[in-house]
């Protein structure tokens, strides 16, 4: 690799690692606002992750234009293969951390629905003695 295609290489990594980082702190405050009560926030922080995503993924673009693509082994330049392992660890964690947050949304969705279904006099299936499911009859609320 030439010197100069290389040092535009290393810029670009050390781009692409400064987004990863902000986008590891957007992840952890977007958590954090999962578990509270703003919905404002929850939109505000989706849209800035969205837009995190985004950028990375032109900058894999502009990175395999210059002649790098994600391969099983690192790079073989010393700077390279430091920043490129680097970025692959804050995006492993990036990942973890996004998966977490689907999981709380679904929690959330499924404690909604669940809500809602006592509100509108749905009978919940729950299960008796035998392993039998059973549905209970529950008056709704807006009828009380």
């Amino acid at each position: 690799m030439n010197p100069d295609a290389r040092g535009r290489l290393e810029q670009l990594l050390d781009r692409e690692l400064e987004v990863a980082r902000s986008l590891e702190l957007t992840l952890a405050a977007e958590k954090s606002a999962l578990t509270g009560e703003s919905a404002a926030a929850v939109e505000r922080l989706a849209a800035e992750k969205v837009r995190l995503f985004d950028l990375l993924e032109s900058m894999e673009k502009e990175r395999r234009a210059l002649g790098h693509a994600p391969a099983a082994d690192a790079p073989p330049a010393a700077g390279l293969a430091d920043r490129w392992r680097a970025l692959m660890d804050l995006m492993a964690g990036c990942r973890a951390a996004n998966e977490v947050n689907g999981h709380i949304i679904h929690a959330r969705l499924n404690q909604i629905r669940q809500l809602l279904g006592v509100v509108r006099g749905v009978q919940p299936l729950t299960y008796g003695p035998q392993g039998k499911t059973l549905a209970t009859a529950l008056r709704a609320l807006a009828r009380a």
